[in-house]
Formats: structure tokens, sequence, C-alpha cells
């Protein structure tokens, strides 16, 4: 996918445009995207090309030593995750203007998924474990 989408959040104050790395669209269920959405995180990786109207809409949570939340100052919505160098983000699916594009794919964080609710699709599904050594073995350049 290789198209500039648009979107924004609930109110109106954020508005965005992006292109996602592809068309999917992944889940996470750890505890601190579930405490953030009130649900699961949505996501749309969408690398560095996102771009924000008005900065100053934005809140800026640092939920990690490498990551860090992004939501509206005005109405609280859920807008994106990104990694504090700014080398990649991962946007709400339903912030886009049409969400219903992206196919869901994939479950991360499965570990720590509650018992209390799953989801029909057939997806590709890690461990926090999992993910975490799955990025780590991205950036090694020995690894490709």
């Amino acid at each position: 996918m290789s198209e500039q989408l648009t979107g924004g959040c609930l109110c109106g104050e954020v508005k965005f445009t992006a292109v996602p790395t592809d068309g999917e669209m992944g889940v996470c269920h750890c505890e601190m995207c579930r405490r953030w959405t009130g649900g699961t995180y949505m996501a749309v990786s969408c690398g560095t090309s996102v771009s924000f109207q008005d900065e100053a809409a934005l809140g800026v949570y640092r939920s990690s030593d490498y990551g860090e939340r992004v939501f509206c100052k005005t109405c609280g919505s859920t807008i994106a995750w990104r990694l504090r160098d700014g080398s990649h983000t991962s946007m709400s699916a339903q912030a886009f203007d049409d969400p219903s594009i992206f196919k869901f794919t994939s479950e991360i964080f499965v570990d720590e998924q509650p018992e209390n609710y799953a989801f029909a699709n057939e997806t590709r599904k890690m461990t926090g474990p999992e993910v975490f050594a799955y990025y780590v073995q991205k950036q090694d350049p020995q690894n490709g």
C-alpha cells in the first residue's frame, strides 16, 4: 500500500495523513494498550510517513524507555503509538477515515490477553517475548 490516507480524532482537533506500510491491521493485547484504549489497540504500521496538521493538539505520554502514546488533548482519542526515536509509528486503525480497508492479520502480546474475549479471525499470534525477539533480530545487521 503506497496511498496517503487521512484520519483524525473524535472532536476533529487532530487531523493526520499517513502512508501505511501495507494494508494490514494488527492488535496488541498488552496491559498498557488495553488500559490506554479501553479494549485492544488496533494498529496500522506507518513507519515514518505520519504528518499531523497541528502538533499542538497532540498529547504525548512516555509509556516506556522506548515508546510513547499519542492522543488528542481535547477529546482523548487514541491516535498513535510510536518509538521515541521517531523511527516508527503505528497509527490507531480506527482513527483513519476508512478503517474498513485494513485486513486484520496479527495479534501481539497474546500471553497478556485476558480470557474474557477472543477474536474469531485467523491471525498470526505472538507472545511478548516473541515480539521483542523479532524486533531485536530485525535490528541486528547480521540477521538481514
